[in-house]
């Protein structure tokens, strides 16, 4: 069984380390996530053995609380974060009020003036709210965690601040006036702003998946007999009607019932150009319908929509970890426990090499301080959730972190043909008049196609669409596996393939083969045994499958294209979009073994339209499944591309490049920061206060630098 958890509580990687450290070693779990960023926590585990009560007393147990998500609620969400941010800002304002006037005593001794508060008894008042009613939380999670036997932030910040503290206060008792309690109180109230700040800038990480969730109307318009009222979301069935007014967001997946209007879909499908609605065709959950009233049936359950499943994906792959992530969490996972013994050691050298007391203290809390591994944990969560944020927002779905990760190692594309670089729908290009009167010929067919489903009759009945032939009465008939026929009197025609045509006898000219186009797909109609016409169509290329192919080629990508057509077809597609190199008359088993093959040499991505590629998509290192509105496999491949256009499959290897340099710049900085910071720390030459003021920001850097994906 598969749960999601909120975790309250965290407050650097070694808190999530050890939250996933503690489960995987209960008996019935199976793999536990953590996310130092979103709070979720994402366990697989036996419930024969375990259920949520035990799973939420094992979290409580070692220092954090843990609730169930039984349901994906944003305002919940926002009322936690807005409750946690509220609660530390109360705290830190406090904090601050105290501090300020201990801080404020060494200007005041620079300018020679005394102050009333520089008295030990006052400054000993002042520092001791702060140290157990300000900072008492790091003293419970720091219990906690050492119970536990695995240290986290509030450990070191304990016993960096206590050592200031209880130092001051053996000062004051042995008759010394050089006190540090402005030292303990300012870095607990700087660590606190950093919490603040950061809890304000992690909220923003979030933003886009909060605006998929908003797009979802809470309460919806329902028409029962002609009469209309309200009722919540979660209440709609399959089957009612509902009133979408102009400028409503549209409340659920169906069909347009009563009504037309034009919707705008870009945030389904990334496409900024409105779309007109008319009866009968289908419009989307959170598409917002833009100039007219309509009556929508709900032919999707609630929880099924397509936006549902887009909140779903964007919600996983958030909470999923990259495979750059394990070395932070590695490090994190022995961070603490080493601070403590550099702290120590720093210490103890200070004192062999001649230092006082008091300078070895100050050096070794400088260590503590500084020290702190927020930012560690926040680098790739943080970029992973703007990243995927962003992606979602422009329709293109990634599933997972370790896919973003991989996409930017694509060397590359392989692509099929139809519905990817194609339309993935034929339209007529010729049409030649071999025998007979050629409106007639043209009624017939006409006639003829106008009764099939068939994607090529479909697109001859839509050649004539502005013009259309006289329509000619016969009976129909369907020659299943080869076309149709139809009888006009004691005439039978036929609508038949090329390859039908000749498997009948009838021969095609070598005049006439000369004037067909060598990229069409060719349908004959036979009178009898006797060719009178060739309608010739072609499944052209999307109008930006060139310009798409080029953005790949800049990127350094490799295409080729694998198909089942022809190789007369396939080579005038990838001649026209540009395409590298392409395989013809591949059947769907054999594309495996086209893909199996590039990636000997290639790290390989596969584009298709996620259903019949589907063994393709799932063999490539990253499989691309196209697909239009939420008529698409989500469960196909690797990153699924709402829109249907190619261009997105060149911006989601964008997306994940810069979101992959993001997440290597933040852990460059992470652990730049403290490789630097506790050596100068550890040789004195860094003061306490200013150590928290560096430990505090360190975090906040690293989420504004992955906020800045957003305008990338």
């Amino acid at each position: 069984m598969e749960n999601y958890f909120r975790i309250t509580g965290m407050h650097c990687a070694s808190c999530q380390t050890r939250i996933e450290k503690v489960l995987s070693k209960t008996d019935g779990v199976y793999e536990v996530n953590v996310n130092l960023a979103t709070g979720k926590m994402r366990i697989k585990y036996d419930e024969n053995k375990l259920d949520s009560k035990k799973i939420e007393d094992k979290v409580k147990s070692i220092g954090f609380g843990a609730e169930l998500e039984r349901e994906r609620n944003i305002e919940k969400d926002k009322k936690l974060k807005e409750k946690e941010y509220a609660s530390i800002k109360r705290k830190f304002i406090l904090s601050a009020i105290l501090t300020l006037p201990l801080f404020s005593i060494m200007f005041f001794h620079m300018a020679g003036i005394r102050v009333f508060w520089d008295k030990p008894e006052i400054q000993f008042a002042l520092a001791t709210i702060v140290q157990f009613y300000v900072g008492y939380t790091f003293y419970v999670g720091a219990y906690k965690s050492i119970k536990s036997k695995a240290m986290n932030m509030d450990v070191l910040v304990v016993m960096g601040t206590s050592a200031a503290y209880f130092y001051s206060i053996y000062n004051w008792y042995v008759g010394h006036d050089h006190f540090y309690f402005e030292s303990s109180a300012m870095i607990i109230t700087l660590v606190l702003l950093g919490k603040m700040l950061e809890l304000r800038a992690k909220s923003k990480t979030g933003e886009a998946l909060m605006k998929l969730m908003d797009l979802a109307p809470k309460e919806v318009t329902v028409i029962v007999d002609g009469n209309t009222f309200k009722k919540s979301a979660k209440d709609v069935k399959l089957g009612d009607v509902l009133l979408i007014r102009p400028g409503e967001n549209i409340s659920g997946d169906g069909d347009i019932v009563q009504g037309k209007t034009t919707v705008d879909e870009s945030m389904l499908t990334g496409e900024s150009i409105p779309v007109d609605k008319n009866v009968g065709d289908k419009v989307y959950q959170g598409t917002l319908n833009l100039n007219g009233s309509i009556e929508v049936k709900v032919t999707t359950d609630m929880t099924e929509t397509g936006l549902s499943k887009i909140i779903r994906m964007v919600e996983e792959a958030q909470n999923q970890k990259a495979p750059v992530q394990r070395l932070a969490d590695k490090v994190a996972s022995i961070f603490v426990p080493t601070v403590i013994g550099i702290a120590i050691l720093t210490f103890l050298l200070h004192r062999v090499f001649g230092s006082d007391v008091e300078k070895s203290l100050i050096s070794a809390v400088s260590v503590l301080v500084i020290a702190c591994p927020c930012s560690l944990g926040l680098a790739t969560p943080t970029a992973i959730m703007v990243g995927t944020g962003k992606a979602a927002n422009e329709g293109i779905l990634i599933r997972d972190a370790k896919a973003l990760e991989n996409a930017e190692k694509l060397t590359a594309v392989a692509l099929d043909k139809t519905g990817t670089i194609t339309k993935g729908k034929p339209d007529v290009v010729d049409m030649i008049n071999i025998k007979g009167d050629k409106g007639i010929n043209r009624s017939i067919l006409y006639s003829m196609e106008v009764n099939s489903e068939h994607p090529i009759a479909m697109a001859i009945v839509d050649y004539f669409h502005d013009n259309p032939p006289k329509k000619i009465n016969g009976s129909f008939i369907n020659i299943e596996g080869r076309g149709v026929g139809f009888k006009i009197l004691d005439k039978n025609y036929y609508a038949l393939s090329i390859k039908s045509i000749e498997e009948l006898g009838i021969e095609i000219g070598a005049e006439i083969r000369e004037n067909m186009r060598p990229e069409a797909t060719y349908v004959g109609l036979v009178e009898d045994k006797e060719l009178n016409m060739l309608v010739g169509l072609v499944d052209e290329i999307k109008e930006d499958s060139k310009e798409s192919i080029r953005f790949l080629h800049d990127m350094g990508l490799k295409t080729v294209m694998i198909t089942g057509d022809n190789e007369k077809v396939a080579q005038k597609i990838a001649g026209l979009a540009g395409i590298d190199k392409y395989y013809a008359e591949v059947l769907p088993e054999e594309k495996v073994l086209k893909v199996k093959e590039l990636m000997e040499t290639e790290v390989v991505g596969m584009v298709g339209d996620g259903i019949n590629d589907a063994p393709a998509l799932a063999t490539a290192d990253i499989g691309f499944a196209m697909g239009t509105g939420t008529d698409i496999a989500i469960d196909s491949g690797d990153i699924t591309l709402v829109g249907g256009s190619l261009k997105s499959v060149a911006r989601a290897i964008d997306v994940s490049k810069k979101t992959m340099k993001t997440i290597k710049q933040n852990l460059f900085w992470a652990f730049f920061y403290n490789v630097v910071g506790i050596p100068i720390a550890a040789l004195g030459i860094l003061n306490p206060m200013i150590a928290g003021a560096a430990m505090a920001f360190s975090s906040v850097s690293v989420v504004t630098n992955s906020l800045r994906l957003k305008n990338k």
